[in-house]
């Protein structure tokens, strides 16, 4: 698929400098021009604009002229024919008749010319000037067709030199896909994921008709031995966590929320449950429809506990600690090598001073070589820490064959171990399995589910504030009522599930809708950032 996509990158790559540059000024060519002609186009019809207009004017002025030569004439023969009027006037007129005579030939010549210059001009326009300028639009439009055409066929050629490419991308890509081998996924999933908790024994008969001290089966469900110990609390507790499928009601998704919190973590608890048996848990199980949201739940309740998770991940189930540990030691190791490289170099460095003073002190390398040196000290002491509870977890693991090994270390270098998918911890915080032996006759197991690893934590600090825009009725275990306009103190922000944990008070705290109130966070608080 990457190599797929390489090629249609290089196909871009390709189109980019070989035609839509070249295309991009190619265009600013053209719509200079384009421009150039329209120029002269409209240069051309202003040039005509005038002649007409010269030409109405010089009409307008000879049919003027002509009109008042008329009239001159006829006051003329007017004053000619009256015999009362003395011979002066009559010769004033006649010399006035004469002069509109020839203004009105000055004018006639004067149209005669600018009407033959117009036609001219009109002929030129509509014969030579126009022509011209729509063949030059014509030739340029010509021209953009070809190019267009060029460019096509630059494309088809850069399209042709990847085909071969792609369709060995594209055969890659089904061989890959008949390749697929479920099983093999599905067991890579389950090494990510076990638990490593093996599952309960019988239950052996108690005869209690009998006069004889009772026992327990090492393997039930009390996981008691007779050993005389008494029970271990943790926080007031049993760590006994036998039910990997135990669940708290999650609250419905109010109408402006897109999803609800699964199985609210660190919420409010609910009341301890009764024991119930396998059965009827693993058919609720069976008949329930899955939680997407299981490994979110677990991932939070771990992550809003940052700097209270064990050193040595007790908390985490046998397989999953495992894979921890290992991952620390790896760390650890390389960070020793690191230092490891640096020490040598640092120590010839100060071999190449102490032949040639005049390259260095030799002396002034000391403090850095102890501090490298004390480095690696300590990091070798919490490397061996890890590997002896390495070694404890992988003592009591049971047996695994050298390819399930090398299959789940092939697997965990591929992918990070990710948070065990609900499954519940039978250790104790020192890392050893907590095997309880009541003092009471009547065997007491209590069915916690994981959140109860952070019951009797310190509370969330607050990280800022909230201000309720609705009222919310919080009837939902893990929830908490709200009144519009209350403000309230924010201890978790939204996760991207559309929840966000509030507290009233000390005693009061629960989930409401992201969408009921406006968040204020404090910029200051780690973590502080709200998801929108």
């Amino acid at each position: 698929m990457n190599d797929y996509a390489g090629q249609h990158e290089v196909i871009s790559e390709n189109m980019t400098s070989q035609i839509t540059m070249d295309l991009a000024r190619y265009v600013q060519e053209l719509k200079q021009e384009r421009k150039s002609n329209f120029h002269d186009g409209r240069k051309a019809q202003q040039h005509i604009e005038t002649c007409w207009k010269q030409l109405e004017s010089s009409k307008r002025r000879f049919e003027r002229d002509c009109k008042e030569a008329d009239r001159a004439q006829q006051y003329f023969e007017k004053m000619d024919a009256d015999i009362n009027v003395t011979k002066a006037d009559v010769e004033k007129a006649r010399q006035q008749a004469q002069i509109r005579h020839q203004m009105a030939e000055d004018s006639k010549a004067d149209y005669s010319s600018i009407l033959q210059k117009f036609n001219q001009e009109q002929h030129e326009y509509y014969h030579t000037h126009i022509p011209n300028i729509f063949q030059k639009i014509q030739e340029m439009e010509e021209r953009r067709i070809v190019k267009i055409g060029e460019s096509m066929k630059t494309y088809a050629e850069v399209d042709r030199q990847v085909i071969p490419i792609i369709g060995k991308c594209l055969d890659g890509i089904v061989k890959a896909a008949e390749s697929i081998d479920q099983k093999n996924d599905s067991q890579l999933v389950i090494e990510a994921y076990k638990s490593g908790f093996e599952p309960p024994g019988d239950i052996e008969f108690e005869d209690y008709a009998q006069p004889m001290k009772r026992t327990v089966s090492d393997n039930s469900l009390s996981n008691s031995k007779g050993e005389g110990k008494p029970e271990l609390k943790f926080g007031g507790k049993s760590k006994g966590k036998l039910w990997p499928f135990i669940k708290k009601n999650k609250p419905p998704p109010p109408p402006p929320a897109s999803a609800s919190p699964s199985a609210v973590p660190n919420g409010p608890q609910s009341p301890k449950q009764q024991k119930e048996p396998l059965s009827h848990r693993f058919n609720e199980f069976m008949t329930s429809k899955p939680k997407i949201h299981c490994f979110r739940s677990l991932k939070r309740g771990l992550s809003l506990k940052l700097g209270a998770t064990p050193e040595d991940f007790s908390n985490l189930p046998p397989e999953q600690r495992r894979k921890k540990l290992q991952q620390k030691v790896d760390e650890l190791n390389k960070e020793m090598q690191k230092e490891m490289d640096q020490r040598d170099a640092i120590t010839k460095m100060k071999d190449v001073y102490l032949k040639n003073p005049q390259m260095g002190d030799p002396a002034s390398l000391d403090h850095k070589l102890t501090e490298v040196s004390q480095n690696i000290e300590k990091l070798r002491l919490e490397a061996q820490k890890f590997e002896a509870w390495l070694a404890e977890v992988e003592g009591r693991l049971p047996a695994r064959s050298e390819q399930a090994r090398r299959q789940s270390a092939m697997y965990d270098s591929q992918n990070p171990p990710a948070v065990n998918s609900c499954a519940q911890d039978r250790e104790s915080p020192d890392g050893s399995y907590t095997e309880e032996q009541s003092q009471e006759s009547e065997v007491k197991v209590l069915a916690t589910d994981f959140d109860d690893e952070f019951d009797d934590e310190e509370p969330l600090p607050a990280i800022g504030t909230c201000k309720a825009l609705y009222t919310f009725e919080g009837q939902n275990e893990g929830t908490i009522s709200v009144a519009e306009g209350e403000t309230l103190y924010v201890i978790e922000e939204d996760k991207g599930d559309g929840w966000t944990r509030i507290r009233r008070s000390e005693d009061e705290e629960g989930y409401v809708p992201t969408s009921y109130v406006e968040v204020y966070l404090d910029k200051n608080a780690k973590g502080a950032k709200t998801y929108i």
